[in-house]
């Protein structure tokens, strides 16, 4: 790929080290996910991250091309499951992602995905976005804290309302708020659209604060690791192919939902599923 040449789609945010109760360690993360997916619907994805030397690019993002800003750890996380519920662990790589981590083509992209997960992007890179491109936010990161030992807490998202008021979309999990809906109401009063995905139960939309039910297919779930990174990008790229919401959101939820009936990766959308999703579009992916 040209590095001169306008991503389609750039995801930002940290590429993760999953660590399993079985030992297996796997690549993750929000940017790991959106991005692949991403490259389903569009030619061109890039990814800027940051993470050790040791990392298999490769073969983590097949077809991205990907910046790497060099670090002695990569971001690693860990769930532990307790009677009282899952904890979660992690072990932060200390690279933080700024606007000058971007290099000239980065800001040149369609879609700007902003995809923290452990607080490392800084929402400058909203703010200095150009105003053509397209912001998509994933705030998931900027709602984490954690304790000497690793263990994640929630915290208040700082700078919010700027984000908010600048992102052309925003999409959380009703459970990176613990089920706290009148959270979620305060963001999407703040935002253009906002997205609050349920699982099986699909997402709700809200529009200038309104709230809109889009119901997700009734399918098999086998793994849904990756889901809500993948109704993301879905969404980004059905928004800023000028879909209307709603039928972004159905969608998003439709490529969510076929995810979810295959392990990890074989989760991404194959052909004949964006094909039979993009019937919802007036402008399909």
């Amino acid at each position: 790929m040209n590095t001169e040449a306008l991503f389609d789609y750039l995801a930002i945010g940290h590429v993760t080290e999953d660590l399993w109760e079985d030992g297996r360690i796997t690549a993750g993360g929000t940017v790991t996910y959106a991005s692949l997916a991403a490259r389903r619907l569009v030619p061109r994805v890039g990814v800027l991250t940051a993470g050790a030397p040791t990392l298999d690019l490769a073969a983590i993002f097949p077809e991205v091309e990907v910046t790497l800003l060099p670090a002695p750890t990569t971001t690693r996380f860990q769930n532990r499951y307790t009677p009282h519920g899952r904890v979660q662990y992690t072990q932060p790589c200390p690279i933080r992602l700024t606007p000058d981590a971007l290099r000239p083509e980065h800001w040149r992209s369609r879609i700007l995905h902003l995809a923290p997960v452990c607080d490392e992007v800084s929402p400058a890179l909203a703010l200095q976005a150009p105003a053509e491109a397209f912001v998509g936010v994933t705030p998931q990161g900027w709602l984490r804290r954690w304790d000497e030992t690793g263990r994640v807490w929630a915290k208040a998202w700082e700078h919010a309302e700027a984000v908010l008021a600048r992102a052309d979309a925003t999409v959380i999990s009703i459970e990176d708020v613990a089920g706290d809906w009148q959270q979620a109401l305060r963001w999407a009063a703040m935002a253009r659209v906002f997205v609050v995905t349920q699982g099986a139960e699909g997402c709700t939309l809200f529009l200038n604060g309104r709230p809109f039910h889009i119901p997700a297919p009734k399918v098999v779930e086998v793994e849904p690791t990756g889901a809500g990174d993948i109704f993301a990008a879905a969404l980004f790229v059905a928004l800023a192919n000028g879909n209307p919401p709603e039928a972004a959101c159905a969608f998003a939820n439709c490529i969510a939902a076929q995810s979810v009936t295959r392990p990890y990766r074989e989760g991404l959308p194959r052909p004949e599923e964006i094909a039979q999703c993009s019937r919802i579009l007036p402008n399909p992916c």
